[in-house]
């Protein structure tokens, strides 16, 4: 192999480890509880359109990954001057629903474990019959350029809540105001969310799930 080969396969490899870095969606800042953010009185209030509003997800193991939605039950923004002020959001945890299986036997016990409606498994992850909603709640907004800024908040899943910081887009048109992440990682056992991690478990082989999932949210809202 000649010299100029050699450079140029490097190159290669670099330009594909720079691509598959770029693919991965970047981990949401995660710390301990922070106090909620107040709405002003000259505030505007923004009602959650449920129909329109979602949250994307996605799985990752081995040999493959698994993606679907959670439907959010309800929720309300509010706004001033300056743009986005507070806000909380409930989420339907029994909603949870697989898209890339097709409808049948596979696609409905992936749910159902999910979920934690299968006897003797009702905490490997959500356990949704104890835990039917989980919560975000808006505790700060820090503006950037355009429409884009970070969002902060707490986040309660099965009763554990820590606060997580992500990037979103916002975009206000007058009565109404839709909120797009970006896609985010989150730590899944942060929340006690323990099942198949390589972290918790020894000797699971090929069978791991990865402690990180993805996340992406999609809220609109009108003005009340």
């Amino acid at each position: 192999m000649t010299m100029k080969s050699l450079k140029h396969m490097l190159l290669v490899a670099i330009l594909i480890a720079f691509s598959s870095c770029k693919d991965k969606a970047d981990a949401a800042t995660t710390s301990e509880i922070e106090e909620a953010a107040k709405m002003e009185s000259s505030s505007s209030t923004y009602s959650v359109n449920i129909d329109e509003s979602t949250i994307n997800w996605k799985g990752f193991k081995p040999t493959g990954t698994h993606t679907g939605t959670i439907s959010i039950q309800e929720g309300s923004i509010s706004a001033n001057e300056n743009g986005l002020e507070s806000g909380s959001f409930v989420i339907n945890m029994k909603s949870i629903n697989v898209t890339d299986l097709a409808s049948g036997e596979g696609k409905e016990s992936l749910e159902s474990h999910l979920m934690g409606t299968v006897e003797g498994k009702e905490g490997d992850f959500f356990n949704v019959n104890q835990f039917p909603t989980a919560k975000f709640e808006i505790t700060g907004y820090n503006a950037g350029e355009n429409s884009m800024g970070k969002l902060s908040g707490n986040l309660t899943l099965r009763g554990k809540t820590q606060n997580i910081s992500f990037p979103v887009s916002i975009y206000d048109e007058g009565d109404k105001m839709t909120l797009k992440s970006d896609s985010f990682t989150i730590d899944r056992t942060k929340w006690g969310i323990t099942y198949g991690s390589k972290s918790f478990f020894d000797n699971l082989g090929d069978k791991f799930i990865n402690d990180d999932m993805e996340l992406q949210i999609l809220v609109i809202a009108t003005k009340a």
